[in-house]
């Protein structure tokens, strides 16, 4: 199992020269990857582009770019544009983003994402491929009809054969899509004990375009921090994730917390968000168990933390892209190296 670094949205917290520092080490200490992310503050496509020139080995991927914010053809653009500055790193991971942030910061509707997202991934792989970008779907249309549009191909060739393409999934039906088109999957709150409850999913969804999972990627995002004190490392986390499953969308629509209620949690992701939707966040952080905790991310001590791993590769990721919570630059560098230690044992 490799190991990837999240370092997730720029600007929060860490200066420039902390995150190249952090980026560089991962590097050095034989990461797979660093990915970053965006949401309506920095945009990942700028802070990969970046690294392209800081760093040698290390791949490049976005987790997530969204769809609302880009055209499918801007996208493969930009995919394009950073795989030739990096000689071949790129990892496109993709994303609908939720309907608050579609539709109130993009001004996308937020409806038909299953359908939307098989022909937005489409029509990526055909510009990514410089085939004439003619297609005809329900929510895209190239060129527009009656108009001056021309069918075009990128003038830039990846360097790359095929770019592989991560899609983030949580829901069911999103689950399916990724093993249907995606070379790659990014789950958050991905439980690896649960694994038997996507697995089926992900073969649905690869059997429907006539294909195995051979060479398919699981490369769940999971908060870590590694410290004897597994009670603060949990209350060090509970913002986190009540802010996820409390907050992240409306009492009708969040995503985050229908995943906790379908492993089990049910009472506990009703009562995080009804006090969460109250403004009482210090409640509903509190009101988090430790079994909850635990079962989305990977703290703790040393010993516990070794066996975790065993637990995802026997799952059956093929990259655990960790996002260290420590506040700083020498805490966050400190866990990175634990975790290559853990790793390797």
């Amino acid at each position: 199992m490799e190991l990837g670094v999240h370092i997730g949205y720029w600007g929060l917290g860490l200066t420039s020269e902390d995150q190249q520092d952090i980026v560089q080490e991962a590097e050095r200490l034989g990461y797979d990857s660093v990915w970053t992310a965006e949401a309506y503050g920095s945009d990942a496509a700028t802070i990969l582009g970046w690294l392209a020139g800081l760093t040698e080995r290390i791949k490049l991927g976005s987790a997530i770019f969204q769809m609302p914010a880009r055209s499918a053809a801007m996208t493969a653009m930009t995919a394009a544009t950073i795989d030739q500055l990096s000689q071949g790193r790129m990892l496109l991971g993709i994303g609908s983003s939720g309907p608050q942030v579609a539709e109130g910061w993009h001004g996308e509707r937020f409806g038909k994402q299953i359908q939307r997202t098989r022909e937005y991934v489409t029509v990526v792989r055909k510009a990514l491929a410089r085939e004439r970008l003619e297609f005809h779907g329900e929510t895209i249309e190239l060129p527009l009809p009656d108009g001056p549009g021309k069918a075009l191909k990128l003038t830039i060739a990846p360097v790359q054969d095929e770019i592989p393409i991560y899609l983030a999934a949580i829901g069911p039906n999103n689950v399916k899509l990724a093993g249907e088109v995606a070379d790659g999957w990014i789950p958050t709150f991905f439980s690896p004990e649960h694994v038997q409850e996507f697995r089926p999913l992900l073969e649905e969804g690869a059997q429907k375009s006539g294909r195995s999972l051979d060479g398919f990627r699981i490369a769940p995002s999971v908060q870590v921090l590694i410290t004897d004190d597994e009670a603060a490392a949990r209350d060090v986390i509970r913002p986190f994730v009540a802010l996820y499953v409390g907050g992240m969308g409306s009492r009708e629509k969040n995503f985050y917390n229908a995943l906790v209620t379908r492993y089990g949690f049910e009472q506990e992701a009703k009562e995080v968000q009804d006090l969460y939707l109250e403004g009482k966040k210090d409640e509903a952080a509190a009101r988090l168990s430790p079994e909850l905790i635990d079962t989305v991310s990977l703290v703790g001590p040393k010993e516990k933390v070794r066996d975790k791993l065993q637990v995802y590769r026997e799952a059956g990721v093929h990259t655990l892209g960790v996002a260290p919570l420590a506040f700083d630059k020498q805490g966050r560098l400190e866990q990175l190296r634990l975790l290559t230690e853990l790793n390797a044992a």
